[in-house]
């Protein structure tokens, strides 16, 4: 079986060629996969739709929704947000969305399935921030729910910042458990509180790291039976991240991805990955290792 793998050419938006965030490294991460399966053997790409207006509302506000769908947002939204509000950015995070929505689906189907991109995890109900203009996941959650696909939904953070608006979506919410493993003294400074957050020292590298994330994640899979489980993969705990204060290392963040997808599918539970954060100035690095969500999915089928 072919890992399926969602992907848009709207991922890439246009954003100025100076700006801080690595725009180019969705296009060049789908590249990269298909280069090393030219015969398709090993990946199955899709091409979600752009988000609806509904899913959105599900999750977001009304005022914000619309703001964002006809690129209207106010000066100081799209200040906090990072990015201007144009066309290209709006419908990237509609198609971003809707792909995190088509993993979920893909999930459900055939155990495992990953975004090419996704994880805005600082998104809140009234605004995004941090280079989130959507709460995908989260917005893919409340989808899945109101489809009755699933309904209990395990979310592992494994990004280096804290997923606060993705906390505060789901705060009240017993049927939502959201696990977050981040820099302590890192982005977002007021942090909302997740089901689970575990708050990371500076510097801390590989061996403390995966015994601290084995021991959390086995303990919280068996409190918390979930229907669906999304792992956010950002490879922004590597020590040379730009916006990280962790120091894992290449090898180190293989094996989280291993440890995940281990633990999770032994559980037999379906796994929607998607990309997360990542900051690196070398492109090609931070592109393999990206990589290594889709590479170690692929045998968890």
């Amino acid at each position: 079986m072919k890992l399926p793998i969602v992907h848009h050419p709207a991922y890439t938006a246009d954003i100025p060629e100076n700006h801080r965030f690595p725009m180019r490294k969705y296009a060049e991460l789908a590249q990269w996969l298909k280069q090393t399966d030219p015969d398709g053997a090993l990946y199955d790409f899709h091409e979600p739709e752009p988000i609806s207006r509904k899913d959105l509302l599900r999750v977001h506000a009304k005022d914000y929704v619309d703001q964002v769908l006809s690129c209207n947002v106010p000066h100081a939204i799209a200040r906090e947000i990072g990015f201007p509000m144009t066309q290209s950015v709006s419908f990237r995070a509609q198609c971003a969305t809707g792909g995190s929505l088509l993993t979920a689906m893909l999930a459900l189907e055939h155990g495992v399935a990953c975004n090419t991109a996704g994880g805005s995890h600082h998104a809140r109900i009234a605004q995004g921030a941090g280079f989130c203009v959507f709460n995908d996941v989260a917005v893919a959650v409340r989808a899945v729910q109101a489809m009755r696909m699933a309904r209990r939904v395990l979310i592992i953070d494994l990004d280096v910042h804290q997923g606060d608006g993705t906390a505060d979506i789901f705060a009240h919410d017993t049927s939502v458990f959201t696990l977050s493993l981040h820099s302590e003294k890192n982005y977002p400074v007021r942090k909302k509180a997740s089901t689970l957050d575990v708050p990371l020292i500076d510097g801390m590298e590989d061996d403390e790291y995966l015994e601290i994330l084995e021991d959390t994640l086995k303990q919280v899979l068996n409190t918390f039976k979930a229907d669906l489980v999304f792992f956010n993969a950002g490879v922004d705990p590597h020590h040379d991240d730009r916006l990280g204060r962790l120091a894992l290392s290449d090898e180190g963040l293989r094996k989280r991805e291993e440890l995940v997808f281990k633990l999770v599918r032994n559980e037999g539970l379906p796994l929607a990955g998607v990309l997360g954060g990542g900051y690196s100035y070398n492109l090609r690095l931070l592109v393999n290792r990206h990589s290594n969500l889709y590479q170690v999915a692929a045998k968890y089928l």
